[in-house]
């Protein structure tokens, strides 16, 4: 609410630093909805997806533990409030270039097979991601290689 109201105080035209940094808090709000979707793809999200998504944010983002903590809390609380993924793949679409969101790609594999088995409802969130993240098939394949080894 405060970032609409913050959004509709500030013209269009001007970009004070402040309104950078939201963008940019949304940035890593959104791939930690992401990441943690991933981590619930198969129903069932554990301590170490969990730990997995913080140390992502962490290494991703460089920013503290602490933050990274109160990121994912927020990411949960967006997580359930939201009807679907496209608010958080289209702020990435617009923020990230075509390597950056195959980077993401490959995190998200990387959560996907920490458990080392692969179900179907996660191999389908991949595949939706690709998608929404306008991604190919081959880059959904060389993140999914790239996150084995």
């Amino acid at each position: 609410m405060l970032n609409f109201i913050r959004q509709t105080l500030i013209s269009r035209g001007q970009r004070s630093s402040e309104t950078v940094s939201d963008n940019g808090e949304r940035t890593r709000i959104a791939a930690g909805v992401i990441l943690l979707e991933a981590a619930y793809a198969d129903h069932v999200c554990t301590d170490e997806e969990l730990d997995h998504v913080i140390e992502t944010l962490r290494a991703e983002f460089n920013i503290s533990k602490q933050h990274a903590g109160d990121l994912l809390d927020l990411a949960h609380r967006k997580r359930s409030q939201a009807v679907d993924l496209f608010e958080f793949t289209n702020h990435i679409n617009n923020e990230f270039n075509k390597e950056e969101k195959r980077a993401v790609l490959e995190a998200v594999w990387r959560i996907i097979l920490l458990d080392g088995d692969l179900e179907k409802h996660e191999d389908h969130f991949a595949r939706k991601l690709t998608h929404l993240l306008r991604l190919g098939h081959k880059d959904m394949i060389d993140a999914k290689l790239k996150a084995r080894t």
